[in-house]
């Protein structure tokens, strides 16, 4: 029989080995703070590999190491050979989110609105696609937060772009460049939270301007509800959970969508399995918006996760 949530031993998995791993440590402590007193206990864990050790007693993980190890479906393979339960997307729906090539494929089958693109493997070609052409996205498929994504206009940029995307990847997406606004929504179980309009000050919203108290540069203004027409915002938000479950997401997630600033079209980028999770990151921003507070969001996510453990 499962245990109340409120005496469950919840250990929240940190860091990972990936690229992401200092944005993880402040999501995994902003989680642990949520959590005390309202589990039996909570311990975090910091982990660097396959071999990290959970506390005796553990109940169920609370996953929050982004992009490589946690959300590629390595550490949800890995829990469940140790037969302990785990938050959010199962092993194959994470590997699905995760890799860009895979969750395109998804998306066009299921007849999500999404940008024209094509994969390149890194053979010196030095060609854009001519099915995509510039200007053009570069995409390691398999990073997050931005992580090697480059914006495309010329040739000298393509050779720059590709050059570093193949220090990620040895196959590289490239996408339709969309100009317009950046966008995001949560998806909690069948719950589409409110529209984020995302503002890079300068440039696009890579990792600089995610994060600029880990970088030490750029900055970006959120605004949620993002200020769209009614029709605009109930069509970005379909995008959205069609995005979700076209991935097979369990539990939760948060959906990247470029509005086209020509005609208001929503087209998905991704889908994040294990987004940010500190008290000022997008998925709770977006949950206060809809009357969810913090706590209470961490607290869902576990409710909800017990479902498929």
């Amino acid at each position: 029989m499962i245990k109340p949530i409120e005496e469950m031993h919840i250990a929240v998995l940190a860091g990972g080995p990936g690229s992401e791993r200092e944005v993880s440590l402040a999501s995994a402590r902003g989680v642990v703070k949520a959590l005390e007193g309202k589990v039996g206990r909570v311990s975090f864990v910091d982990v660097y590999g396959i071999d990290f050790e959970l506390p005796e007693g553990t109940d169920l993980g609370f996953n929050v190491i982004h992009g490589t190890f946690g959300e590629d479906g390595v550490l949800q393979a890995e829990m469940e050979r140790r037969g302990v339960g785990y938050t959010g997307a199962r092993r194959v729906s994470s590997e699905v989110a995760f890799d860009k090539v895979l969750s395109k494929k998804r998306f066009i089958e299921a007849g999500v609105i999404t940008p024209a693109s094509a994969v390149v493997m890194v053979d010196g070609s030095g060609e854009p696609p001519a099915s995509v052409g510039l200007p053009c996205v570069v995409k390691p498929p398999r990073e997050g937060s931005s992580v090697g994504v480059h914006l495309v206009h010329t040739l000298d940029e393509w050779e720059a772009a590709i050059a570093d995307a193949s220090r990620y990847s040895p196959d590289i997406l490239v996408e339709e460049l969309i100009t317009g606004k950046e966008l995001t929504v949560g998806v909690l179980g069948d719950v589409v939270f409110p529209v984020i309009h995302i503002q890079p000050r300068s440039g696009f919203y890579d990792i600089s301007n995610k994060y600029p108290w880990m970088t030490g540069a750029g900055g970006t203004d959120y605004f949620c509800p993002a200020d769209l027409p009614e029709e605009v915002t109930r069509a970005v938000q379909e995008q959205a959970l069609k995005a979700h479950r076209a991935v097979g997401a369990e539990v939760y997630s948060r959906v990247d969508v470029l509005l086209r600033g020509s005609d208001a079209k929503p087209f998905v980028l991704e889908v994040n399995t294990i987004p940010g999770m500190t008290e000022s990151s997008l998925l709770p921003k977006a949950a206060a918006a809809a009357g969810i507070d913090y706590a209470t969001l961490c607290l869902k996510i576990i409710k909800l996760s017990l479902n498929f453990n």
